[in-house]
Order: structure tokens, then sequence, then C-alpha cells
């Protein structure tokens, strides 16, 4: 017994002299799965899959035994994007029923549809025959207002369903609803869509400035071609009033106090207002939307503003853009500040997708100075809420040059730069320089600075925040992915070990909040399913702290297959896709015939 203690004791000081090497986050032994893998070479012969390395004699091929792990790793796992995915599942319109009768009530029996090309099903009994299985018996919509605009379609209607298939209105609570304070904000009004989409919207205050920087508004189109049409009101500029003029002083700009704030990262995809919900909960600071393309917005398309949505629940909220070209988001500028309630919008200049940065948006603007230049003093000026900036250390992982940058984007009026520590090139590889960023926030004082990277527990915060004094707030993306619960963490600073039932609790609420936001019909209860996979996708990396040899865990080490410590647990911890749809299923029932996921990056899902 004592022998086989010490063996322990040996492989465990053996094995964190090697987690420093490889990366590999150490399991307590009574924890891993010890997986066989069959080599090329020899279909009769095994090796384990655990913490220990493999038999660097092991080489009967004749070639470097370092050289052949690698590319044995690179072949076993998945590299890069699952490009050209498509939707998990589309519901047809024929398979629908009409959403102008969905919600009717019995009384309004009579009403019909008055569009005469109307491809969903009209026919109740028609429609209750194809109608997929209830997922629940509690619509979130029903108990929040006492209506559920789905009606019929509702896959939680069973109260507020009559057997003849029409919509019950509790009218006592909905009444008492309707009197209160929206709880989703920004929901763009149609009339305004309708300007933009037919170049009608009066941008003369964003045209006035925009001029001053040289940019004409017959010059204002994007990379891809789409031209943004000057209007009669951009053509006839009108006349110049005095805030045209006199550019806001910072004292008469909205302010936001930056100091020692944790704040929530944008997050394309999974960044979304549910998602959000559940970090106000655990207790974000500031939360930013998903990052909105300009010229969308611009154009009136429906599905970029709903990005731009916000809570009741999030108190100081951002809305990040992107775009090429000052004018183009001079103008967005200009209509979310006029027809939306934000607490500040950020302009991307870190995203490093190949599509964004070819057509000089994202990480593409570190490359034309003049053209950012105009870009941040154009908004800033158009705006009286704080523009801020994201952007990373560079283009190239050797050639940083944000540092040059930061006393410009004070000088050009930015009220705050939020630093990636990484560069283009390195996307999400290697650790985040936090050393840069200090040097960044110096070049800037005393204009606030937050830094990104690596936070994934309150020790990684409080080592962040004691080392580099300069740095004055943190944002964090992957870490709240993998454990929505870091911001409670940092509130009471200390580790927390969250069990498998506390975390299947946190997915029951964002099924709530997703269902009440996408709708409770099947379309919604798909697109609720399709977001929380993609959540899924960066959860399951979390590694429970009570099986942790030498907590906490940290972002760029990976444990070895483990089972949890409890069935739950086990299933929460899987790396595959199969197990993140049992999951959702265990939520929103089963998934349709047809339906299929991937995952946006191939690595965050193989066996």
């Amino acid at each position: 017994m004592v022998d086989s203690e010490e063996n322990k004791n040996e492989t465990v000081v053996s094995n964190k002299k090697e987690d420093k090497r490889t990366g590999i986050c150490l399991i307590k032994p009574d924890f891993i799965i010890e997986v066989s893998v069959r080599t090329e070479n020899d279909g009769s012969k095994e090796k384990e899959n655990s913490n220990e390395k493999s038999d660097p004699s092991d080489n009967s091929d004749g070639e470097p035994a370092k050289k052949k792990a690698r590319g044995n790793r690179r072949k076993d796992k998945p590299r890069g994007q699952n490009k050209g995915r498509s939707v998990p599942f589309k519901t047809l319109r024929e398979h629908n029923f009409c959403p102008w009768l969905a919600d009717l009530t019995a009384e309004l029996a009579d009403n019909k549809c008055n569009y005469e090309k109307c491809a969903f099903i009209h026919d109740r009994s028609e429609f209750l025959k194809i109608k997929p299985e209830d997922i629940g018996t509690e619509c979130p919509l029903f108990k929040l207002t006492g209506k559920c605009p789905r009606g019929l379609a509702c896959r939680l209607g069973s109260k507020h369903i009559s057997t003849d298939g029409f919509n019950i209105i509790d009218h006592d609570k909905y009444e008492a609803f309707e009197k209160l304070s929206p709880p989703v904000k920004n929901k763009i009004d149609k009339i305004v869509l309708e300007k933009l989409k037919k170049y009608q919207y009066d941008f003369a205050r964003a045209e006035n400035i925009v001029t001053k920087y040289n940019w004409k508004s017959s010059e204002i189109f994007d990379k891809s071609g789409v031209k943004i049409s000057p209007n009669k009101n951009q053509e006839k500029i009108g006349p110049v009033l005095d805030t045209d003029e006199i550019k806001l002083r910072l004292q008469e700009k909205k302010t936001i106090d930056w100091k020692d704030k944790v704040m929530l990262a944008p997050l394309t995809t999974v960044g979304n207002l549910p998602f959000r919900r559940i970090c106000k909960e655990f207790g974000a600071d500031i939360t930013c939307g998903e990052m909105a393309l300009a010229p969308k917005l611009l154009k009136g398309i429906r599905e970029e503003w709903a990005l731009v949505k916000r809570h009741e629940s999030e108190d100081v909220f951002g809305v990040q853009i992107a775009g090429n070209n000052p004018g183009v988001l001079a103008r967005c500028c200009q209509v979310l500040s006029d027809e939306t309630e934000v607490d500040f919008i950020d302009l991307n200049v870190g995203c490093p997708i190949d599509l964004i940065y070819r057509q000089g948006a994202g990480c593409g603007l570190l490359n034309r100075t003049s053209i950012l230049e105009s870009a941040v003093k154009s908004a800033s000026e158009v705006l009286n809420i704080p523009f801020t900036v994201k952007t990373r250390t560079g283009v190239y992982a050797d050639k940083p040059i944000t540092h040059k940058l930061m006393p410009k984007f004070k000088e050009w009026g930015a009220a705050m730069i939020n630093i990636h520590g990484r560069s283009r090139e390195q996307r999400y590889t290697k650790l985040a320089n936090w050393d840069y960023i200090e040097k960044c926030a110096k070049a800037a004082e005393p204009m606030p600075v937050y830094g990104t990277g690596d936070i994934l527990s309150y020790d990684d915060y409080q080592r962040i925040r004691s080392t580099y004094k300069t740095v004055q707030g943190v944002s964090i993306g992957r870490g709240a992915l993998i454990k929505p619960w870091i911001f409670q963490e940092i509130k009471e600073q200390k580790l927390i070990d969250i069990s498998s039932s506390e975390r299947f609790e946190i997915l029951k609420r964002y099924t709530r909040y997703g269902l009440e936001h996408w709708g409770s019909d099947t379309r919604g209860v798909e697109t609720t399913r399709r977001f929380m996979l993609e959540w899924i996708s960066f959860l399951y990396r979390y590694v429970p702290v009570g099986i942790l040899v030498h907590p906490p865990q940290r972002m760029n080490n990976r444990p070895p297959y483990y089972r949890g410590r409890d069935e739950l647990e086990t299933l929460m911890a899987s790396s595959n896709c199969a197990d993140w749809i049992k999951i959702s299923e265990m939520l929103l029932g089963k998934v349709p015939e047809g339906f299929n996921f991937l995952p946006k990056h191939k690595a965050n899902s193989w066996n």
C-alpha cells in the first residue's frame, strides 16, 4: 500500500514537470480514463493515452520520436475551421402555421390571412397533425407576459392553447406587463428600417463631420462593391449647426467609469443576448453585443439589427461595429446613437477572420492608419457617448504596432482601448502578451486601457491586476464561455468548485432565456439549440476543480480523457458532438430528423 502511494506521488511530480512542457492539464489519477490507441505499424500493439509520455525508444520506422509524435497528433486531431457549415436545421414554411393566425384567440376565429402568396399552413387541424411533440408544459413567454405570440405553434403551449387550437391570453397579466418598460430594448422600428433600405435616412450630421476629414459622400461604399448612394439629404447637406462646427467637449459627453471593471468581451455567434444575461447574473460589470457589420446595419438588414438588442439587466452595454470606411462607420454611429439605447460604441480593429481582414476591416484597419484615423475622429465626434476601440497587438507576431497607435487613439477622441494580447497571425495560439498590453497602457495614459487574454480564474485575474498596474480593467472572452461563473469568482475572490447539477441549471436558465428571445415555436427551439451547442463547444473544456491535481485550470492546458465525479459531469466533459446533442435533448427535446451540427472549430470536437 505504501509502495503504491509512493509511486502515485512520483507520477504526480513527474507529470507536474511535464505539464509545463506539454500543456497537459493534470487530473487526479482516480479520474483518468486509459484510452488504447492502435499504432499504424503494428495493429496488435496498443499504447496508453494518459498523463505519461510515450516511450521515446518506440521508433520502429526510424523517424525521430518527437517529429513522429507531432505528426500523429496532427493526423489524429483535426485543425482549422469547419468552413461552409450549414444551419443544423431549417423549418420549411409549408411545415409551419401562419404567424398571422397563430396567436388568434377564439373571439377572433373569423380573421383570415390577407397575404395571397402566403406559404404557411392555415388549417389548424392540418397543422396539429404534423406539429412536433411539445418539449414542456410551461411557456416562458406566457409565464412572463400573459401572452405567447407563437400561439398554436408554441412547443410549450399546453396552458395557453385551447382544445380547438386557439390562443388563450391572461388579460390581467398581459395588461400589467404592457404598462412596464420592455425587458428587451433596441428593437429597431420598421419605419427606420425602410428608410435605411431606401437610402432615405437623414445622415446630415454624420455627413458634415465626415466631410471635414476629407471623406466625400460620393466616395462612400463598402469593400464588397456595394455603394452607399447619397440621398437628397446627403447631397444637400443643409444648414450648418453649432454642434456641427464645434466638437462636443469631453466633459459634455456621457462618461463611463472604466476603473477596475470586469467586462464581457464581444463574442461573435456565442455572445448573444441569452448568454449575456447569464454573465450579468454572475456579476459581469459591462457587456458588449456581438460584432455587427456597419454596411449591413445601414442597409437595414433585420438579422444584423438583432445583434444590437439589449436586455434590461445590462446596465452598462455597448455595441461593437466593424467596417472599412469612415463614412459608413460615422453614419452607423449616428443611427445607433439616434435609434437605440447604448452606453458606448466599440470599433472592431481586432477581428482576424480572413473575409473581414481582406476587406480592410477588423485587423485590416491596422494596415490603413489614415482610414483608421478618419474613422475614429468622425465616429467619436458624431457621438455623445464614448467611442472605444478593440484591437490586437498587430498583424504579425514579430511586428507589434499597437503601442505606436495608443497616443494617436487618445488624440483622435477614443474613450477607451481594449487590447487582445495576441496578433492577428497568432489568432488564439500562444499565451497573451500582458507585458505588451502594459506597455500600451503606459503609452496611452491617462486614457483607460483594458486587457484581454487567458483569464480563466480568479487566480489569473488577481495575478494580472497585481502585476500590471497601469491596465485599468480586463475583458473576458473565452474564459466566460468556458466558465461564466468566473465573474462571481472575481467578485468573491475565490475559486468555485461548481457541481454538474449547478452547471446543468445554468443551461436550463439559458434554455428559458433562449425561448424568450428567439421564440417557443419549432424555429425558436432549434435556434436556441443551435446556439446552445455552439456554447457547449467551449463549455465542455471546463475541468472541475475537485479533480485537478494543481488547481486552477489554465487556459492553455488541455486534460487527458477523464471521468467526472458523476455521470452528468462525465457527459459534460465529452468532446464528442453527439454527447453535446444529448445534453440539448435533455432540455429541448429530441432533435428533428435531418439535424446536424458542426462546431465552428474542428479542434473543438474530436474523438
